[in-house]
C-alpha cells in the first residue's frame, strides 16, 4: 500500500487543439492535440508533487477516450475510477495571445460524455476510501443539472469519509450565467473547507464585490480581496479563502500573487509577487489549486502552502500546455526565493 496522500479530483477532460506558437487559428494547417481540463490539470500537479492523485471522469470508449486515459496516466494520475461511456470527448481551440492581443478559446463540448453523469453512477464510497482530500470546480456543475446532482453528491460522500474538501469558484461565462451559478454555488460552497477564487468567481457565484478590483488596467486593492475573503469565511462557514491576484499588464506580462484568509486563525496573509513572462496562462489557477492542497494536505502552515501554491502556479505559466510538470522541489526552489533562471548543472 502507498504511504502517499491520496487525493481525488473530478471532472471533464478534454482535446486540447492549439495552433504553434503564436499563431492565430488556422494560420498554418497545423493543430497540436493534447488535453487538459481544470480538475485534471490538478489532478496532473498532484500526481507530480508525489500525491497519491485520483481522477473521476467519464470518456467514450474508442480511441480518443483511450488516449485522453493514457496522457493522465503518463503524468501519473490513477484513472480506475473513470468511466467509460458517451459518444465524444469534448475539445476546446486554444489560441495563445502575445503582448497586446489577448489568449482566445473556443469551446466545442455540447453532448461530452463527462455531461450524462448522473447522481448515484459514480461508487463513492470506494472512491473515498483512505482519501484525505477532494477537490472541484465550478466547471464541473456548470456542464448539466445531472453532473451538478454528481457534483453535490461527491462532495457529501468525502465529507462522510474524512475527507478536506476544496471548491475553486472557477466561474464559466460560457457554460452558464450568474443566477444558475449562484443557485448551485451558494449552497455547494457551504459544504466545503476551502474555496479558492479570483474576484470575477466570487462576485459570479457567490454574489460578492470585490471593491477597488480594476484587472484591465492592472490594479488590485490587496486589502479589499483580504476583506471580502474574510467575508466568505463568515458567511459560508468555510475554513480558508484563497483568491488569486493577477495583474494583466499584457498577454505576455502578468503580475501574479494571492491572499489566503484562514479562518480559524482569523488572519489574512499575502503571497509573494512574481512578474511572469507568461508562456501559458492556461491552468494557472489549476496549478495555484494544487500547490495550496499540496501544502496544506502535506502539514505545512498556511503562509507557507500560500508561498508554494503561487510559485507553483508561477511555474506553471512559462510551460506550455495544461498540465504543470514540475516537483514539488522545484517549486520550494522558488519559493524560497531564487528567481534568478540561472541553468541547473
Amino acid at each position: 500500500m502507498s504511504s502517499a496522500v491520496k487525493c481525488v479530483t473530478f471532472g471533464e477532460i478534454m482535446l486540447r487543439l492549439s495552433p504553434p506558437g503564436f499563431e492565430r487559428f488556422f494560420q498554418s494547417p497545423v493543430l497540436q492535440a493534447t488535453f487538459g481540463g481544470g480538475e485534471a490539470n490538478v489532478a496532473v500537479s498532484l500526481a507530480h508533487f508525489g500525491f497519491e492523485s485520483h481522477y473521476v471522469t467519464r470518456v467514450p470508449a474508442g480511441p480518443i477516450g483511450d488516449a485522453a486515459v493514457r496522457a493522465l496516466r503518463a503524468e501519473g494520475v490513477r484513472t480506475e475510477f473513470v468511466q467509460r461511456g458517451g459518444s465524444r470527448l469534448g475539445i476546446y481551440f486554444a489560441e495563445t495571445g502575445a503582448s497586446q492581443r489577448p489568449s482566445a478559446v473556443v469551446y466545442d463540448r455540447a453532448g461530452a460524455a463527462v455531461a450524462a453523469i448522473q447522481a448515484g453512477e459514480i461508487p463513492w464510497s470506494e472512491v473515498f476510501a483512505g482519501a484525505r482530500w477532494f477537490h472541484v470546480t465550478g466547471i464541473t456543475p456548470a456542464l448539466g443539472p445531472s453532473v451538478a446532482d454528481a457534483t453535490r453528491e461527491a462532495v457529501e460522500a468525502a465529507r462522510r469519509a474524512g475527507a478536506a474538501v476544496s471548491l475553486d469558484l472557477n466561474y464559466r461565462g460560457k457554460l452558464w450565467g450568474t443566477d444558475r451559478a449562484r443557485a448551485v454555488m451558494r449552497p455547494l460552497a457551504s459544504l466545503v473547507d476551502v474555496i479558492i477564487a479570483n474576484e470575477e468567481d466570487i462576485q459570479a457565484c457567490l454574489g460578492l464585490d470585490v471593491h477597488g478590483a480594476d484587472v484591465a488596467a492592472g490594479r488590485l486593492d490587496v486589502a479589499a480581496y483580504g476583506e471580502v475573503a474574510a467575508r466568505v469565511v463568515r458567511e459560508f462557514g468555510v475554513k480558508q479563502v484563497a483568491i488569486t491576484l493577477r495583474e494583466s499588464y499584457s498577454a505576455s506580462r502578468n503580475g501574479w500573487s494571492a491572499v489566503l484568509y484562514d479562518g480559524p486563525a482569523g488572519a489574512c496573509w499575502e503571497a509573494p509577487r512574481y512578474d511572469v513572462t507568461i508562456v501559458d496562462r492556461i491552468g494557472g489557477g489549476d496549478s495555484f489549486a494544487a500547490g495550496l492542497i499540496y501544502g496544506l494536505a502535506s502539514g505545512r502552515a498556511p503562509e507557507a502552502a500560500l508561498r508554494f501554491a503561487v510559485a507553483a502556479s508561477a511555474l506553471k505559466q512559462t510551460i506550455p500546455g495544461d498540465f504543470n510538470r514540475v516537483s514539488a522541489a522545484e517549486v520550494d526552489r522558488l519559493a524560497g526565493g531564487d528567481q534568478s533562471g540561472r541553468v541547473q548543472r
